[in-house]
């Protein structure tokens, strides 16, 4: 009867014990759930190329395990700093997202290492009806002239894609990505290698530009042969002329002359020969 009693309390200790784990460990993972760390956050929209001033940024808490790689937990270090891109209005301020130590601001500080800026003149229709934004990509079409040089019967105008796959920087003065409407405007500022840049700047001088706008996300490039006034209207093509018959070569030919007749005269003392 003891040992029964004494099996029972035994029991129930253990019960009590394993109880007590259980809702130790749950209040620690609570608690750990609970933790959060400062990080330093926009507290209005800030523009790409704008230098961060205190008023724009503070810390809030943050929970400890769901903190970004590159976040700052101290304002200090933000301070003065300058946006390569558009940091929103309670987002997280990243290293990623900051201009390198020393940049002055402005749109030259969100220019990537080895390209250019170059501006070109559009209007509303040409910027793609006002929808070509800072951050879109955009191709560059060219409507020239042929080469004076090509022999052809049929109009020598054509259009043809020039550069793809370039990105838009700024539109008009103004580098901030605002997408929730459109922006009619007569310039934009393209980030380019300087190969590009050269292009672009031969291709404005020997006809008009175009915008063409394209998927963020879509790296491929195309290859066309360019659009004329034969290809868009279906036009026949002219039969191709036949290739120049070579001028015949002539050959000197020597032929030896044809034999003569010939007789001698004897006419007193002198002697000749005379040939038909």
């Amino acid at each position: 009867m003891k040992n029964l009693r004494a099996l029972m309390m035994l029991l129930i200790a253990a019960a009590a014990g394993l109880t007590a784990v259980v809702f130790a460990s749950r209040w620690m993972m609570a608690q750990n759930s609970n933790a959060t760390t400062k990080v330093v956050v926009a507290t209005a929209d800030i523009d790409l190329g704008q230098r961060i001033s205190p008023e724009f940024i503070k810390t809030i808490d943050w929970p400890s395990g769901s903190v970004p790689p590159g976040a700052f937990h101290d304002v200090g270090k933000v301070d003065g700093r300058v946006l390569k891109e558009t940091a929103m209005r309670g987002e997280p301020i990243l290293e990623a997202k900051l201009s390198p130590q020393g940049s002055t601001g402005g749109l030259s500080a969100v220019i990537d290492p080895g390209k250019r800026a170059i501006t070109v003149r559009v209007n509303d229709v040409i910027g793609v009806a006002g929808f070509a934004l800072p951050g879109n990509y955009v191709d560059i079409i060219v409507n020239t002239q042929k080469d004076a040089s090509v022999q052809t019967q049929t109009d020598q105008k054509i259009s043809k894609i020039v550069l793809e796959h370039i990105l838009v920087l700024a539109v008009a003065q103004e580098a901030g990505r605002d997408e929730t409407k459109p922006k009619v405007v007569d310039a934009v500022t393209l980030q380019v290698t300087p190969e590009q840049a050269e292009k672009i700047d031969l291709a404005r001088s020997i006809g008009t530009l175009s915008l063409v706008l394209r998927n963020q996300v879509d790296p491929k490039d195309p290859n066309t042969d360019g659009a004329t006034r034969a290809s868009l209207l279906k036009l026949p093509q002219p039969p191709a002329p036949a290739p120049a018959r070579p001028a015949p070569v002539k050959v000197a030919v020597h032929r030896e002359a044809a034999p003569r007749d010939c007789v001698h005269v004897i006419d007193g003392s002198s002697n000749t020969q005379e040939c038909f």
